[in-house]
């Protein structure tokens, strides 16, 4: 046997806090070296943060990186493991996103990032350069390139985050070259869904290239952006170790690298392509590291019951549980780190209306704010319009939470502030029933702004992905706030996770809540559903038209298959006044804060569905 022990540290970082990144990465390599772990691998961008945008384009930024990475390379000079991490180096007037590996003491090796994502919510094709098969050069007296490590266990192969997401990627060459083990450096950030995603993917490769894949993401929010962190380790297609996500945490497994080796030499398609691969390629040069780890005290990995045939006994998730518990962790992480990494917050304040977004926001802040202790404010700001129904539902969950809850009346400002409109439209032109709506939210916002100011609070902002699709939303009203948190979950998913909601905490808040039907209250008996349509079917136009890039024509098509209860007529005029409302809602989407990024689509333009404000539908 060539015991090994791999371990995984899913750290949360912050872009610019070099020394921070580093000291937490120095504590977790301490700890695993007390643990006997030989590979110690460190997520993607570790020591400046991810993603680091346009930051690179400061030489000091990338220059204090590498006096970092000396530091931990110091730090962790007598420990006796192989560290893989992250960083970024700046080489001849190129910037490069790393991998490095570290032992006793020393940089021995740069692998570059090949795979650059410019899509969806990815830029890096902006800011980094792209390491080639057969690079060959020195940074800092460090070689930097194509490169594999001979170690006293084996040969180690790293890379980064993208370059496992492409079948074309260097892990092929690299184990056709000679990798046992191969290190991916991760920041992926959370998707819908992408954990099964990830599994099957890293399976897959493991399984392709016949290698012992060990797999780390970063976890942690950065702006919009939340990662779920996780690591696998998977031994040519099985797995061997998975990490809890949406926690800074590490964890290990003993392989034996002998396998990997032996279940080579009984594939054939592998020796096959592999010969074929040898004829006109040249192998990636392996650098000889003269460095000792101490393995001898590993012992052989037990199996889930003592059993190589049984599975493991943990009790697994529902598929639904998976999906809220998923959902509600990744935004309740978005909200917290947010609120602590700006360090410009004291406490978390929300404009609680009594109807369902709002209701879903307060509990996901709850989620964070009730194990960090930070305190949350609520308040209620009626108008004439308001139903004792949504003021008594609000105060009900804001007692059984435990919050802060206020109820402030705008209705005289309301009346000023329609005199004053009237004022300057002079008598030629009327106050528009629109208008005296948004006079309501945009009074509400600008008491929730004072608010923040003068308490240190971070204001959420609470509207949903659909009804900001169809600007069924008030510029300087209900679209303002400093974070958007459901900002990308449709309607239906938000009356999805609080059903779930109630039925995990059994809540009265919440069932009051969605007894009552949809609406903004801004008049009398005002139902969304009947002012836009039903919210599974512009989820459904949402979906198809911005999500599948379909034309019109095609979204009716589907949306008759979907409900084939509609009529061709009724059908097309729903997906016809949801193209219209969506196309001519671009320039709000603009003007709202940063949002919670959750699945692959989502209407903050600097992510994942960049508009042009400006265009018109003649195609």
């Amino acid at each position: 046997m060539r015991l090994v022990k791999l371990g995984l540290a899913a750290v949360n970082t912050t872009v610019g806090a070099f020394g921070k990144n580093v000291d937490r990465a120095i504590t977790l390599a301490k700890e695993m070296a007390a643990q006997q772990v030989t590979v110690a691998v460190f997520p993607e961008q570790l020591v400046g943060g991810y993603p680091q945008e346009d930051l690179v384009q400061w030489q000091r930024f990338v220059d204090r990186q590498w006096t970092e990475l000396e530091r931990y390379a110091e730090k962790t000079a007598a420990l006796p493991l192989v560290s893989c991490l992250g960083v970024t180096v700046a080489h001849q007037g190129l910037r490069y996103n790393c991998a490095a590996v570290v032992a006793g003491g020393e940089v021995h090796g740069l692998v570059p990032k090949e795979k650059l994502p410019t899509y969806n919510i990815f830029y890096e094709g902006r800011t980094f350069a792209r390491g080639a098969p057969g690079m060959n050069e020195v940074h800092r007296g460090v070689p930097l390139g194509d490169l594999l490590f001979q170690f006293d266990f084996g040969v180690l192969a790293v890379e980064v985050c993208e370059d496992i997401w492409s079948a074309e990627g260097p892990m092929r060459r690299r184990a056709y070259s000679g990798a046992e083990l191969v290190c991916n450096l991760s920041a992926s950030p959370f998707r819908i869904g992408v954990d099964g995603t990830r599994r099957e993917l890293l399976a897959t490769r493991a399984g392709d290239h016949q290698v012992t894949l060990a797999y780390v993401n970063q976890v942690g929010a950065q702006d919009g952006l939340i990662f779920d962190g996780g690591g696998f380790v998977y031994q040519n297609g099985r797995q061997a170790l998975s990490l809890p996500r949406f926690q800074q945490t590490w964890g290990a497994v003993v392989v034996d690298l002998e396998r990997t080796l032996r279940l080579r030499t009984e594939n054939t398609t592998w020796r096959d392509d592999r010969k074929s691969w040898a004829v006109d390629q040249r192998p990636v040069p392996t650098l000889q590291i003269p460095f000792q780890t101490k393995r001898e005290a590993l012992t052989f990995a037990v199996p889930a019951q003592r059993s190589f045939f049984l599975p493991s006994s943990e009790p697994l998730p529902t598929a639904r549980e998976r999906y809220c518990e998923d959902l509600l962790d990744a935004l309740a992480l978005g909200i917290g780190d947010y609120f602590e990494k700006t360090r410009g917050f004291k406490c978390i304040g929300i404009a609680l209306s009594g109807g369902r977004d709002s209701l879903l926001t307060l509990l996901i802040a709850h989620r964070y704010a009730a194990r960090a202790k930070v305190p949350i404010e609520t308040f209620f700001m009626p108008t004439r319009y308001s139903s004792q129904g949504t003021r008594d539902a609000a105060a009900l969950i804001a007692k059984e939470l435990g919050v802060g809850f206020s109820i402030v009346s705008i209705d005289d400002a309301f009346e000023r502030e329609m005199a004053s409109t009237k004022e300057m439209l002079g008598e030629a032109r009327p106050l528009t029933p629109i208008t005296q709506q948004n006079i309501q939210a945009r009074l509400r916002a600008q008491r929730m702004w004072n608010w923040a100011n003068s308490s240190g609070g971070l204001f959420l902002q609470t509207g949903n992905m659909s009804e900001k699709a169809v600007g069924y939303t008030t510029i300087g009203g209900d679209l303002m706030g400093a974070l958007a948190v459901i900002s990308n979950l449709p309607k239906t998913v938000v009356m999805y996770l609080l059903a779930y909601l109630l039925e995990k905490h059994g809540y009265e808040g919440i069932k009051a809540v969605i007894a009552r039907p949809a609406g903004p209250e801004l008049m009398h008996d005002q139902v969304g559903e009947d002012e836009l349509m039903p919210f599974p079917i512009l989820d459904a136009c949402f979906h198809l038209f911005a999500g599948e890039k379909m034309s019109p024509a095609d979204v009716v098509t589907a949306v008759r298959a979907i409900f084939p209860e509609l009529s061709a007529e009724v059908a097309e005029a729903h997906v016809k006044k949801f193209v219209r409302l969506f196309t001519q809602s671009i320039y709000k989407w603009v003007q709202s804060p940063i949002s919670l990024h959750v699945g692959n689509l989502d209407l903050d333009r600097e992510r994942a569905l960049q508009l042009p404000v400006v265009t018109q539908t003649e195609w």
